[in-house]
């Protein structure tokens, strides 16, 4: 666990975000035992073997959890934005997200890294 990412993820003015920022963080761990974080570009970065696996950023109304390497998933239609290779899921206040489904694509995803 970085301390910059912890710290990023505690000074979001919305606890809505602090939260949903938490589980997401909490998703790429499941995913990815041994990933390594970090601040990069002013928002927490995840990856693997050196490589881009995840990324989380805010605005003002959503929390964005960004999923790399993802040409080869099967993603619902709809749901994610973005190019084949780099899918992003944006989430409001009040979504819900499926825990186990994003563990099970954030792994997918980084399988090859």
């Amino acid at each position: 666990m970085n301390q910059e990412v912890i710290d990023f993820i505690e000074t979001l003015k919305e606890p809505w975000q602090v939260e949903l920022s938490n589980t997401l963080r909490e998703v790429v761990h499941q995913a990815i035992p041994d990933v390594q974080e970090r601040i990069q570009y002013k928002k927490p970065h995840f990856l693997k073997n050196g490589k881009y696996a995840a990324a989380i950023s805010t605005s003002k109304d959503a929390v964005s959890f960004v999923i790399f390497n993802s040409s080869e998933l099967e993603l619902p239609e709809g749901m994610f934005e973005g190019p084949p290779e780099r899918k992003t899921l944006k989430l409001r206040k009040g979504n819900t997200v499926d825990v186990a489904q994003l563990v099970n694509w954030v792994s997918q995803a980084s399988a090859s890294l």
